[in-house]
């Protein structure tokens, strides 16, 4: 088992591409991680240059995944997760904010990065009580995802279906609307849908992401909160709605900043 490990992680390094940026990996730099390269800092860097606001924004989002794994494991009694485009793991991932909750909480992870991969035995933790698992999977392949999540999870049963900043890279809109659509579909009666991206609202993100799309790294399309609100679509939100992040069930006493990722928890009916 353990040679089996150390080859997997010798053939994930042996992918990872260090001569250009990669968005988990940045991501990861402004959320004060260390799986990062030079090349990764030095592009959070002349982003953050360009839109100072976007550490705000990485950490922010975080925390509104902290809240919303806090009311969909704990309020609304779901203990099964999806969570697709994984991302490097840093602190609160959705295991831990769920199992500290539910520790019967099952959570599947799903991401093709070769970073991630290798980072894999990080995220495989678990209450002895729940189960997490990795998927190696391609968010253009719906149908592939929900077959091989369904080893780990019974779709008979409601499920969070978390796509948390993932879906900008997607380029194609209509292929993001119909993806989103088809996973839903596999959804039954119950479940939650649990998403947040980055919007095209402020002028100084534009230009940062822009920036950093000229760069050669895999693009991230920033869309509007109208074009957004379509990946809920036959869907029953949960107050306060589609808002940017940092405001939705914002901790009392607080004065969240608003920031220009916006998300929102909804119902499958």
């Amino acid at each position: 088992m353990a040679d089996s490990r150390s080859t997997s992680d010798q053939e994930a390094l042996s992918k990872i591409d260090t001569t250009v940026p990669h968005s988990a990996r940045i991501w990861n730099y402004w959320m004060g991680g260390k799986d990062n390269y030079e090349v990764d800092r030095i592009a959070g860097d002349a982003y953050r240059e360009v839109a100072p606001n976007i550490e705000t924004m990485a950490r922010g989002s975080r925390q509104y995944l902290i809240r919303a794994v806090t009311l969909v494991a704990g309020e609304l009694g779901i203990r099964q997760f999806l969570d697709i485009g994984t991302g490097l793991p840093t602190y609160d991932n959705t295991h831990q904010v769920a199992q500290r909750i539910a520790p019967e909480s099952r959570i599947v992870y799903v991401d093709n990065d070769p970073l991630v991969l290798r980072h894999a035995q990080a995220l495989l933790t678990s209450d002895p009580e729940g189960v997490t698992e990795y998927i190696d999977a391609d968010l253009h392949e719906p149908e592939k995802i929900i077959e091989r999540a369904g080893e780990t999870l019974d779709f008979d049963k409601p499920v969070a279906l978390m796509l948390m900043g993932i879906l900008g890279h997607i380029q194609d809109y209509e292929e993001v609307k119909s993806i989103v659509g088809r996973l839903q579909a596999a959804l039954p009666s119950g479940s939650y849908f649990v998403h947040y991206d980055s919007t095209d609202t402020d002028e100084s993100l534009k230009d940062a992401q822009q920036g950093y799309d000229d760069t050669g790294a895999i693009p991230y399309v920033l869309r509007s909160p109208a074009q957004i609100a379509a990946y809920y679509e036959g869907l029953e939100l949960l107050e306060p709605g589609i808002v940017s992040c940092p405001l939705w069930r914002a901790e009392p006493g607080t004065t969240p900043e608003l920031t220009d990722i916006y998300g929102g928890v909804a119902r499958k009916p």
